[in-house]
């Protein structure tokens, strides 16, 4: 049996409906980091680094990732925007993650408001390591 819905839960439930005409029906999902990892290798996914170069240099980042800064995310992914990189496509799968999950739910939900038509979080750049995803100094 389902637990009854919240007034609050109520209240938001109400608009759901607009976040869905806006990006045609998708939302931000999670993916398993082996998942990832594997569908990175296959160059099935567009990864995304949200975080910011003084982490990146810290801690490397994933291999084959696009660092695109959470501050930059709406020029650089935005398919209107004349500064959009090449590399990405509304229709390819996009994984996103930054140090703790965090940034990139918040990148995630904008690239659905873009219209990119799968969007993951994977969480944070530990998550990506412990699937096993290859690290590249920056």
């Amino acid at each position: 049996m389902k637990a009854p819905v919240g007034a609050h839960e109520k209240e938001f439930s109400m608009f759901n409906f607009l976040r869905s005409a806006v990006s045609g029906g998708a939302r931000v999902q999670k993916i398993d980091p082996r998942e990832a990892v594997a569908k990175a290798a296959a160059g099935e996914i567009t990864l995304i680094d949200v975080r910011d170069g003084m982490e990146l240099r810290a801690s490397g980042t994933a291999k084959g990732a696009l660092h695109v800064p959470l501050a930059t995310v709406k020029m650089k992914c935005d398919p209107s925007s004349p500064e959009c990189l090449k590399e990405l496509s509304v229709d390819k799968p996009v994984v996103l993650f930054c140090a703790m999950g965090g940034r990139s739910a918040g990148a995630a939900q904008m690239l659905v408001e873009m219209g990119y038509k799968e969007v993951y979080n994977l969480g944070g750049f530990n998550d990506w390591v412990s699937g096993g995803g290859a690290v590249v100094r920056v």
